[in-house]
């Protein structure tokens, strides 16, 4: 039994970056196959023990103990823990464990109604409602649903999942939350995502994707915690899930005594819309996502910004090395040909007029905020501009950085079914445009043509504030810089280089100690 959230380490050495992730589908296959090749019953043994030692574990001194089992094997699993946990504490002051079973106990499948003869053999009481307010358990345990779940809650189950996510007594969630889809991170009951109480989840035989993106975080409690029942898949993975790690630290670039700045890459950030005759400006998030690909370690970093009639500043005082100029000077330049280019950071309309340039000159893009309101809809039925079949042709580099709301305009739908589905609305994008597509939010979705996508694992509330997406893209920025094409030979070579960045951006309010969240400059610190 490992513990994969919150991480054990704030970084991961290189062999262990990755987890893989496998969907409801994959894992009834590795489930038929385990259980084929071993004993009747075997897994759900193995996964009934798995959850009372981690339930004993958590909570020792809890005497009172309420299982809440659904009429499937996830309930199974729960009945099986009560059987064990009762013999823990039998004979204990006090001594109470109850299942509150739900659903037509008839039709239980063979493992899970064994391991409920197994639970009434050894004394569980069964109950039909939950316990008086009164009589609150010391610990619940959500047996309710797992990998089944890929529709609303209906029936009579409704009261007993809205129950579950709103009692004040900590629970340990088998599998999943009841609730969560598996696959998407989905949550499809009308009741609160984030526990009023404390809450783990032990997910078992597969780490699921939904429990890493979408609402699943804010489901699955505290930490979450993984037991693969001895069983090791044959199954390629549907995504992975990758862990902080994989950057060049100082101590590496302390060592690199032959290098030069023009070894660490540049990068060029295009937006920044100075207030002119507007009266608007946005200046500074293209001066963070310079900041921030300096900071990365990018050798050299040009900020070109849209002047709109306004002057402009002869410098950033609180980053000199950044070198600025107009837009307009830094696209007559070569830089767009070599240099990475970051596009849209506070760009506003004005980077429609630039977009077409950048999309036939710039080997190596990364588009952020009005870069991709520029680009329009780009769903399967809307034929590509001409521009970019021939980035395709060319083998060019294209990181697109939307969140929900520009995934969805990108898409021609809403946030909502975005949020939906954030693994198939990534690798949607990526599969038409050819590109590489970081999808922002709780569970950063990286995904590339023909390639697993990538869950990012860190980050957290605390990155939900102005600029910190501009952050993140001079972070990738600086990272396609530092590598050569032989590194980003491959899309899933450089998804890998893109899900670095994101996780070091996560990443960047671990340590974070401040009385006040931090800002996006805080976080440059």
């Amino acid at each position: 039994m490992e513990r994969i959230v919150p991480a054990r380490t704030p970084t991961a050495p290189a062999s262990a970056r990755r987890w893989p992730l496998h969907g409801s589908a994959a894992t009834r296959v590795i489930e038929q196959w385990a259980a084929g090749s071993l004993a009747p019953h075997t897994l759900m043994q193995r996964a009934g023990q798995a959850v009372a030692r981690l339930a004993r574990a958590w909570r020792p001194h809890a005497r009172h103990i309420l299982v809440v089992a659904g009429g499937g094997n996830n309930g199974g699993d729960g009945w099986l823990a009560a059987a064990l946990l009762q013999q823990h504490v039998a004979g204990l002051p006090g001594a109470r464990v109850q299942v509150w079973a739900l659903g037509d106990t008839s039709r239980q499948p063979p493992d899970a109604r064994w391991a409920r003869a197994q639970a009434l053999a050894a004394g569980v009481e069964v109950i039909g409602a939950p316990p008086a307010e009164a009589a609150q358990p010391d610990v619940v345990i959500d047996a309710v649903f797992g990998l089944g779940l890929s529709r609303r809650v209906q029936g009579s189950a409704v009261d007993a999942v809205h129950w579950l996510h709103t009692c004040a007594a900590p629970t340990l969630c088998v599998d999943l939350p009841s609730g969560l889809d598996a696959d998407s991170g989905h949550w499809w009951v009308e009741a609160p995502a984030s526990p009023p109480a404390p809450r783990l989840t032990l997910t078992l035989l597969t780490l699921k994707p939904g429990l890493f993106t979408g609402l699943g975080r804010a489901c699955a409690g505290d930490a979450i915690w993984f037991d693969d029942l001895g069983v090791s898949p044959a199954l390629a993975p549907d995504a992975w899930l990758t862990l902080p790690g994989g950057w060049p630290d100082v101590p590496a670039l302390q060592r690199a005594h032959a290098s030069h700045k023009g070894r660490r890459g540049d990068v060029l950030v295009l937006g920044g819309q100075l207030p002119g005759a507007t009266g608007v400006g946005m200046t500074g998030a293209a001066i963070l996502a310079g900041r921030a690909a300096l900071r990365a370690g990018a050798g050299r970093v040009y900020v070109g910004l849209l002047d709109g009639g306004a002057p402009m500043p002869a410098l950033d005082t609180g980053q000199p090395a950044l070198m600025l100029r107009t837009a307009e000077a830094a696209l007559a330049s070569s830089l767009p040909e070599h240099a990475v280019v970051v596009a849209g950071c506070g760009g506003g309309p004005a980077m429609a007029a630039l977009l077409p340039a950048l999309l036939a000159r710039a080997p190596r893009l990364v588009l952020d905020a009005d870069a991709l309101n520029a680009l329009g809809p780009l769903s399967s039925g809307t034929a590509l501009p001409e521009a970019w079949v021939q980035r395709r042709k060319a083998g060019w580099h294209t990181v697109l950085t939307p969140h929900p709301l520009e995934a969805a305009r990108l898409l021609g739908c809403d946030s909502a079914r975005v949020q939906a589905d954030r693994l198939a609305a990534a690798r949607t994008l990526a599969e038409r445009l050819g590109a590489t597509v970081a999808l922002k939010g709780s569970g950063t979705v990286i995904a590339a043509p023909g390639t697993p996508p990538l869950v990012n694992l860190s980050g957290d509330g605390l990155l939900a504030s102005a600029g910190t997406g501009d952050v993140l893209a001079g972070l990738i920025g600086a990272r396609l810089a530092a590598a050569d094409e032989a590194t980003l030979a491959s899309a899933a070579a450089r998804a890998d280089a893109v899900a670095q960045a994101v996780a070091a951006h996560g990443a960047l309010t671990a340590s974070w100690r401040g009385h006040w969240p931090p800002t996006a400059t805080d976080l440059l610190l």
